[in-house]
């Protein structure tokens, strides 16, 4: 059986590609235009599936992967269970960021013990952030367009992946708070990694100096 390694398409894709040609594998088609969830690779040995971003440590978790590059966040929501992360990739890094609107007094809210409603797609990030500040916090759980929520008062605040800000900055919203920062993983299913070594080590190990170049 092929090494199977789980990427999902956009910015984790894109900046994967020169660690694959590091690697010495080259994907066979672009994902952002082939149909095919399953895109093999000029090696014989290694093909390539496509699943969305926060489905990639479970299809490795479960075994349908080998490998997978993940964000950290993902994982952290996940839990990590069942995975090796040997490498950070040092890839789509930003910064997961607790955000207000402008003239919100954050520190003050939290210094007088107010209640505050958080949207976010990262709920165990979100939770564990505030429950060590000691804050009380209503989570609500969105999936998209963080910024909105705030803007039509469906929460006080967000926390959010931050890059450049741009977007908090177009609607009005001021970062306040870094929860952590944030890059790609490779992440590995341990039960593969013993029974397969020979074919994944190799794999892990061409990933392990593609970053070291590109340090």
């Amino acid at each position: 059986m092929p090494v199977t390694i789980a990427l999902s398409k956009g910015r984790i894709f894109d900046e994967t590609l020169p660690l694959l040609a590091a690697a010495g594998i080259a994907p066979s088609e672009n994902p952002d235009t082939s149909r095919k969830l399953i895109i093999g690779t000029n090696r014989a040995d290694v093909r390539l599936v496509i699943v969305r971003a926060s489905d990639t440590p479970t299809y490795v978790e479960y075994g349908a992967a080998d490998l997978g590059i993940a964000g950290k966040d993902v994982l952290a929501e996940h839990g990590g269970a069942g995975l090796y992360q040997p490498l950070d990739l040092g890839i789509a890094a930003c910064r997961m960021m607790v955000a207000v609107p402008e003239g919100f007094d954050y520190a003050a809210a939290v210094r007088t013990g107010a209640r505050l409603r958080v949207a976010t797609k990262y709920m165990r990030a979100a939770r564990e952030h505030f429950a060590a500040k000691g804050v009380h916090v209503d989570l609500i759980k969105l999936y998209g367009s963080m910024e909105l929520a705030p803007l039509v008062g469906l929460a006080d605040v967000i926390v959010d992946l931050v890059s450049s800000g741009n977007t908090l900055r177009a609607n009005r919203l001021v970062a306040v708070e870094e929860i952590a920062k944030i890059s790609a993983r490779l992440i590995v299913n341990q039960a593969a990694l013993k029974l397969k070594r020979a074919e994944l080590q190799p794999v892990i190990d061409a990933f392990a100096g593609a970053v070291a170049t590109h340090a």
